[in-house]
C-alpha cells in the first residue's frame, strides 16, 4: 500500500509543478505587460497570453487539490502527529495556512475564470489581484509541501 501512495504524492507534485509553471507565467504577464517591443527571457515571460493559460490552471488546481485531499489523511495521522510531538509547530503552523490558502483560492477559481474569460484593459487589476492571490497560494503551498516532506517524509 505504502506504493500507491509514494506514487499518488509524486503525481501530486509533478502536477503541483505544472501549476506553478502555469500560474506564475500568467501572473507576471497580467501584473507585468509588455508595453514596448523588444526580446529577451523577461519580455518572453512577460509577453504571454495570459487567457490561453486560464482553463489549464483551473484543471491542474482542481486536479492537483483533488489528490492531494486523497493524500492528506495519511499526512494528518503520520506526519502531523510527530511535528506536533516533537514541538515543531512551525512548519504545522505552515501547512495550517496553505490549507486555508488553497481552499480560498478554490472558492476563487470562478472569478478567476470569469475575469480571464472577459479579459479587458478595464478589468486588468482585478485580474492580476485574484491571479497574484492564487499565485501566491500555489506558491506557499508548494514550498510548504517541499518542507514537511523533508522533515518528516512520507509515510516513514
Amino acid at each position: 500500500m505504502q506504493v500507491g501512495w509514494s506514487i499518488l504524492l509524486i503525481i501530486h507534485g509533478i502536477l503541483a509543478v505544472f501549476l506553478l509553471g502555469a500560474i506564475t507565467h500568467q501572473a507576471v504577464g497580467a501584473a507585468w505587460p509588455v508595453t514596448k517591443k523588444g526580446s529577451g527571457f523577461f519580455h518572453s515571460v512577460r509577453g504571454v497570453n495570459g487567457m490561453s493559460y486560464t482553463n489549464a490552471v483551473i484543471v491542474l488546481f482542481v486536479v492537483t487539490f483533488a489528490i492531494g485531499t486523497i493524500i492528506y489523511p495519511t499526512y494528518r495521522i503520520s506526519v502531523r502527529t510527530v511535528l506536533q510531538e516533537y514541538r515543531n509547530f512551525k512548519p504545522e503552523g505552515m501547512f495550517e495556512m496553505k490549507e486555508h490558502l488553497l481552499a480560498l483560492s478554490l472558492a476563487l477559481l470562478p472569478v478567476y475564470w470569469l475575469f480571464w474569460r472577459k479579459a479587458s484593459e478595464a478589468n486588468r487589476l482585478a485580474r492580476s489581484v485574484v491571479t497574484g492571490i492564487i499565485a501566491v497560494a500555489v506558491w506557499w503551498s508548494f514550498l510548504t509541501g517541499h518542507i514537511i516532506n523533508n522533515i518528516r517524509g512520507f509515510g516513514s
